[in-house]
C-alpha cells in the first residue's frame, strides 16, 4: 500500500493460474479497479513504493518504475538475492534504493550508466546506494565483512541501518555519504535478523531476530550509552563510564531499603565489573574509534520478550519521540 492512499500492489501466491507469483497488479481499492498488470520473467520477491517510484525485486533483478505512469525507467542486475534484501526510501526527495553489492570492483559499479548494469558475483558485506531519481549508483557503504542479511532506510532517506548474516552487530550510516554514525551490539551469539525499523523521527531503532528478544536502540548522540558522534562520523564513548559503574544504584538493596552486603562472590563480581568498566573507559580514550567500539560496543537501552523464538516477526515504531509515546508493534 502506498502510505494511506487507496493504491495497493498485489502479487499472487501461485495457487491459481490467474494469481501467478510473476504477476503484479496495481489496484485502486477506492474505485475497485485495476490500474495495470505487469508480468515478470521470475517470481516477484518484494514490492516497494513511495510517491515517486515503485520497485519490483526479483532474485537477480530490481525493476524501477515511475509510479505516476508506471513507465519502466531502469533495470538493475544484481547478485542472486533470494531473500529480497532491498530497501527503498519513503522520502520523495532523498529517493534512494539500497541493496547488497556483489564482489565486483567499485569502479565497475559506478561506471554503469545505461538502462541496466550487470553486477553478477557472490554477495559481499557492502551495500550499494542507488539514486532512484538520477538512476545511478551514488555510493558504496562498507557495512560488514560478512554478507548483509537485513537493511532499512529511515523516513527522511538520510540513514541506513544494516545487519550481517551473523546478526551480532547493527550499524547505522548516513546516506548518501556513507559515514558510519552508530554501531550497536545486539548480542554475543549469532542470530538471524528478521526486521529493522526506525521510528518516524529517527530517534529509535528497533530490531527483531529469530530469538525471542526485540531490541530497541537510541539514535540520539546525547542519549543512551554516552556515545557521541565526532567529525568523521564515527562514534566514541564519553568518560562517564567509571562514574556510572560506581553509582550506588548498581548495588542491590533489601526490601526495607537497606543495602545488602551480599556474599563474598557477589562482592568480588561487582568489583570485577566495576574494574572492567573503569579500565575500558580509561583505555578507550587512548584508542582509535574502531578499537574503542570493539572494546565496549553500545547496547540496547530497552528490550521486550516475545512469547516464543524462531517465529518470523516484523517490528514497527510510531512517531513518538519518547519510548513511552512510541507504540511498538510486532507481527
Amino acid at each position: 500500500m502506498l502510505f494511506c492512499t487507496s493504491l495497493v500492489a498485489l502479487v499472487g501466491a501461485g495457487e491459481q493460474p490467474a494469481f501467478s507469483p510473476r504477476k503484479l497488479q496495481i489496484t485502486n481499492t477506492k474505485r475497485q479497479s485495476t490500474i495495470c498488470e505487469l508480468t515478470f520473467p521470475t517470481s516477484i520477491l518484494a514490492v516497494k513504493l513511495n510517491r515517486r517510484r515503485l520497485i519490483v525485486v526479483l532474485e537477480e533483478q530490481i525493476y524501477v518504475y515511475d509510479i505516476s505512469n508506471m513507465k519502466l525507467l531502469h533495470t538493475i542486475e544484481t547478485s542472486p538475492n533470494p531473500g529480497a534484501i532491498c530497501a527503498l526510501s519513503p522520502s520523495s526527495e532523498n529517493c534512494y534504493i539500497a541493496y547488497p553489492s556483489p564482489t565486483s570492483s567499485p569502479t565497475s559499479l559506478f561506471s554503469s550508466t545505461g538502462s541496466s548494469g550487470s553486477h553478477h558475483g557472490s554477495a559481499s558485506g557492502d551495500v550499494l546506494i542507488f539514486d532512484a531519481l538520477s538512476l545511478q549508483v551514488v555510493n558504496i557503504v562498507q557495512a560488514h565483512k560478512s554478507p548483509v542479511s537485513c537493511i532499512a532506510i529511515n523516513s527522511e532517506g538520510t540513514m541506513l541501518a544494516t545487519a550481517s548474516d551473523k546478526g551480532t552487530v547493527i550499524r547505522v550510516f548516513s546516506i548518501p555519504n556513507a559515514h558510519k554514525i552508530f554501531q550497536f551490539r545486539r548480542g554475543s551469539y549469532p542470530a538471524r535478523i528478521y526486521s529493522i525499523s526506525f521510528n518516524m523521527v529517527s530517534s529509535l531503532l528497533c530490531v527483531s531476530s529469530d530469538t525471542e528478544t526485540v531490541h530497541i536502540f537510541k539514535l540520539n548522540s546525547d542519549l543512551g550509552n554516552g556515545r557521541e558522534t565526532n567529525n568523521s562520523g564515527m562514534t566514541s564513548r564519553s568518560s562517564n563510564t567509571s562514574a556510572t559503574a560506581n553509582s550506588p544504584k548498581d548495588e542491590p538493596s533489601s526490601p526495607d531499603g537497606r543495602r545488602r552486603s551480599g556474599s563474598v562472590g557477589s562482592v568480588l563480581k561487582r568489583q570485577s565489573m566495576t574494574l572492567s568498566r573503569s579500565v575500558a573507559g580509561s583505555v578507550g580514550s587512548y584508542l582509535p574509534d574502531v578499537l574503542t567500539e570493539m572494546w565496549e560496543p553500545a547496547r540496547d537501552f530497552a528490550f521486550l520478550r516475545l512469547p516464543s523464538a524462531g517465529v518470523q516477526s516484523v517490528v514497527a515504531l510510531s512517531r513518538g519521540k519518547r519510548l513511552k509515546d512510541a507504540n511498538l508493534q510486532s507481527v
